[in-house]
């Protein structure tokens, strides 16, 4: 078992002060987004373990290595047999804690064999990995949970078209008339399809007028149309902030998570969350981002059907583990509350693990975790934890 030594990411859309109230330290007045945690090549987290070849005599001082590194030297003594078997010699999950202080990127990922056909088709056709319309950077899909920390605001999957087709009518602005009645007219799939298409493919200083007409009627409206407002503020004029108003707004309570599978559009508007994700980098920007949108891909990956965003609750078990349940092979997510003088959770599985403190003191093994800490534990490794305090496991799902 290694503690773990994490990377920031300072993206735009992150708090200021999210992150650092749960870690204990000062500000630095700049965004802190995103702690990863685990083996991503862009940012892995590190690990400090004696040189190759020290003994207890030789006196070298333990090394502080990537833990990609550490796994790449013997991958099944670290993720088990069972989990390179599956998905190779790599850790196949992400671990995060995210802070948002503005609204991400409308975004959707692919599934499986749509990554697959979309990097080879990449690949093949030559365009640089980095390339900033490049639309695929790896072959794997990316199912992710978001938990919250804090009272979150987000946005999942499409909302009914009639729904969609009041809240743009209640805004009184004449050049939305055109999406009220697509929304009102067609069947479901078509009339989502249609709007979105359109919004995506409108003359952008027209619709920069419209949008503008469209969030200032928001503010003064104020209740349900008060997030497209906020939206606004931060990306006004993008054609997002009217995509957003397809979709179901909403709020999760601490302890509340929501599970976006693929073809499922989303954004995360505000708040402090774990995440979890398959380990990858494939997204398809639908808005509120300066970024490319590859428009004809996107609308082949959305699913445009209205769904329920399906808040989840953790299921409890006589263990003291409660699992968020979800259809993702690559990662699973559960909780612990631990209380104070209460016997040790034994979480000994035979699949790599990342342990994170979030409230508390968790006394796991031999270290002492507070809220923002976290290690990683190899497969198969005996370990018990203990509080009082709150710790989040994440591993690779059974």
């Amino acid at each position: 078992m290694d503690r773990l030594s994490n990377t920031v990411r300072p993206y735009a859309w992150g708090s200021t002060t999210a992150i650092p109230a749960l870690l204990g330290t000062a500000p630095t007045g700049e965004p802190q987004a995103e702690m990863w945690m685990g083996a991503h090549p862009g940012a892995p987290s590190r690990i400090t373990r004696p040189a190759e070849g020290t003994t207890p005599t030789t006196g070298t001082a333990p090394t502080e290595l990537p833990l990609t590194d550490v796994i790449a030297a013997d991958p099944e003594g670290e993720l088990g047999a069972a989990t390179v078997a599956r998905y190779g010699p790599r850790l196949p999950f992400l671990l995060k804690l995210l802070a948002a202080g503005a609204p991400l990127s409308l975004q959707v990922h692919p599934d499986l064999d749509q990554a697959r056909e979309g990097y080879a088709d990449e690949e093949a056709r030559g365009v640089p990995v980095d390339a900033p319309h490049r639309t695929y950077k790896d072959a794997n899909h990316k199912p992710e949970l978001i938990c919250a920390l804090t009272p979150f605001d987000g946005l999942c999957g499409f909302r009914r078209p009639t729904e969609a087709a009041d809240a743009m009518e209640a805004l009184g602005v004449d050049s939305l008339k055109p999406y009220v009645d697509l929304l009102r007219a067609h069947p479901e799939e078509a009339a989502l399809r249609e709007v979105l298409t359109a919004i995506l493919g409108a003359d952008p200083a027209e619709m920069a007028d419209t949008v503008a007409e469209a969030a200032a009627a928001a503010e003064r409206l104020g209740g349900a149309h008060a997030p497209y407002a906020r939206i606004a503020h931060h990306y006004p004029g993008d054609p997002g902030v009217l995509a957003a108003m397809l979709l179901n707004y909403v709020q999760l309570q601490p302890g509340e998570a929501l599970f976006l599978g693929a073809g499922v559009p989303h954004a995360y508007l505000d708040g402090l969350g774990v995440e979890i994700m398959a380990n990858s980098d494939n997204v398809l920007r639908c808005g509120l981002t300066p970024k490319h949108i590859d428009v004809p891909e996107l609308l082949r990956i959305v699913r445009f059907e209205a769904t329920d965003p399906g808040v989840l609750r953790p299921e409890a078990s006589p263990s003291g583990e409660e699992r968020y349940e979800t259809p993702a092979d690559e990662f699973a997510l559960s909780r612990y509350t631990l209380a104070p003088g209460a016997a040790p959770a034994e979480l000994t599985v035979p699949t790599p693990q990342i342990l994170l403190c979030t409230a508390g003191t968790v006394r796991v093994g031999a270290l002492d975790l507070t809220p923002g800490q976290s290690v990683y534990v190899p497969a198969a490794e005996a370990v018990e934890a203990t509080g009082p305090g709150t710790l989040f496991r994440a591993t690779v799902a059974a």
